[in-house]
């Protein structure tokens, strides 16, 4: 039996009933499949160019996904796990707290995957409920993972079920990567396109919040938002090309990003690591926080 299939792989003794029922949920695996036109969408989603072939034409000898394309195949296995069993639940006071990415094998330039979700950790935060939800995804014909996903959400006016209230170390997943106290190592600017969110949303993250004003505005927006995997893939991209190539990434989203607005990624290098942060330029706000990678070559020095 795979560690997910396994209805007590996450049982946890401080949990509540609640939770600990919840958690015994193994939801069927859902299936994914992928051409080389998809993960050229996603990479020119995050703001790759006709200049960068090997992310933009399938011809080009180095033809590869972007790392963080990784969280792409997660989306509809995470529907397979629904949270209405959260007291007082309403979708439009969810948020999406953390997310952590973990690159397990070479990622294909197409191919049949299968994913498969469960509830990983779920916290009582009195005023509303953290849950984090842990998605394997795997070639379909050899059961090799390729990527491993944990997203944070944070379910606001949900809590008061009992249970925990505080999170076990979850290692890379859950590190605070605090920026060391100077300056950093190397920064890296890029301005969003106007139209991003509606090119990104292509990639299946259809959520209307992104294209329509109307939509935004239920939301309090003043106009639709960037997804927040879509910039966190752009500072992905921006350590890649920095640094090199990386085995994991993990960031907190801090605030929201307009498209058309510049994003700034600073990044300090800290032996295997380099931590993060991007902000809004035009704003001076931070979108990303607390995040990091692992570098596949700690050696690797910045590319300035």
């Amino acid at each position: 039996m795979l560690p997910l299939q396994d209805p007590n792989a996450f049982a946890d003794e401080e949990d509540s009933d609640l939770v600990r029922e919840n958690k015994k949920v193994v939801p069927e695996p859902v299936d994914f499949s992928y051409i080389e036109r998809d993960v050229i969408l996603y990479n020119l989603g995050i703001g790759s160019t006709e200049k960068e072939l090997k992310w933009t034409y399938e011809g080009d000898e180095d033809f590869q996904a972007l790392p963080t394309y990784g969280v792409v195949p997660m989306f509809s296995s995470m529907s397979s796990l629904p949270l209405d069993w959260l007291p007082n639940f309403n979708p439009a006071k969810l948020l999406h707290g953390e997310q952590f990415l973990s690159i397990k094998s070479p990622i294909p330039t197409s191919g049949d995957l299968v994913s498969e979700a469960r509830f990983l950790d779920v916290l009582d935060k009195e005023k509303a409920a953290s849950v984090t939800i842990i998605i394997e995804t795997r070639d379909k014909s050899s059961g090799k993972v390729i990527f491993e996903n944990q997203s944070t959400l944070f379910v606001r006016g949900a809590g008061g079920f009992g249970g925990k209230k505080t999170g076990r170390d979850r290692g890379a997943a859950s590190a605070t990567n605090e920026p060391p106290p100077r300056k950093p190592d190397a920064v890296v600017e890029e301005k969003t396109s106007t139209s991003q969110a509606a090119l990104y949303r292509l990639s299946g993250d259809s959520n209307p919040l992104h294209i329509m004003p109307e939509f935004a505005a239920i939301g309090g927006f003043d106009q639709p938002i960037l997804h927040g995997l879509c910039f966190m893939g752009i500072a992905g991209k921006h350590v890649l090309k920095t640094f090199g190539s990386y085995k994991d990434i993990k960031v907190r989203f801090g605030g929201v990003v307009y498209p058309g607005e510049t994003l700034v990624t600073k990044m300090w290098k800290e032996g295997s690591k380099v931590i993060f942060i991007t902000s809004v330029k035009e704003r001076d706000s931070i979108a990303l926080a607390n995040a990091a990678v692992t570098l596949v070559d700690p050696s690797t020095k910045a590319k300035l």
